[in-house]
């Protein structure tokens, strides 16, 4: 079984969400998953231009944090991102790489005048780690109504698609191992 390291990163008020998000990524992958705080300066990849944190960077970071049992990394983050090609992102991945990274920034409802929902939260942050880590078993974006790996650019997609992939996306997985 393979390992699956999970690292918060600047949790903060959604620290309460990682241990049930590490027992569904268990689930979905059947990989075993360890939490491990962050052995790198989240900083690096501070952008103060823009306020926000670059997502590029923190992959890099991660790398290089992952330790030889790893199977795959996923820092979960409480900040915004971007890539400097885009205002912001959901989460970024290495296609068919080890590491993946998600915020739970732009899933909170708060963030868009709406109340506090813990709930949708967790089911945006399930839904955008099981994506992410999609990408690094070499998925591309899907096109078959509610897969995981529907491309979401907006919060409203992701609360449109399910958190499970689609038997082909599924079949790729399974066999990537």
């Amino acid at each position: 079984m393979g390992v699956l390291y999970l690292v918060p990163i600047y949790c903060g008020d959604t620290r309460d969400l990682v241990a049930p998000l590490a027992a569904k990524l268990a689930s979905v992958f059947r990989l075993r998953v360890e939490q491990h705080p962050p052995s790198f300066d989240p900083e690096l990849a501070f952008d103060p231009g823009r306020g926000q944190y670059n997502s590029r960077i923190l992959l890099a970071q991660l790398l290089n944090q992952q330790p030889g049992g790893a199977t795959r990394i996923l820092g979960v983050a409480g900040v915004d991102l971007f890539i400097p090609v885009l205002t912001y992102v959901f989460g970024e991945a290495q296609l068919d790489g080890p590491a993946a990274v998600v915020s739970t920034y732009r899933l909170d409802a708060q963030l868009y005048g709406l109340p506090a929902n813990r709930e949708l939260l967790f089911q945006r942050l399930v839904k955008e780690a099981v994506h992410e880590l999609g990408h690094t078993f070499n998925l591309v974006h899907c096109h078959r109504p509610g897969c995981v790996m529907l491309s979401s650019p907006y919060v409203e997609g992701i609360d449109q698609k399910s958190e499970h992939f689609c038997d082909a996306c599924l079949r790729t997985v399974r066999q990537a191992g």
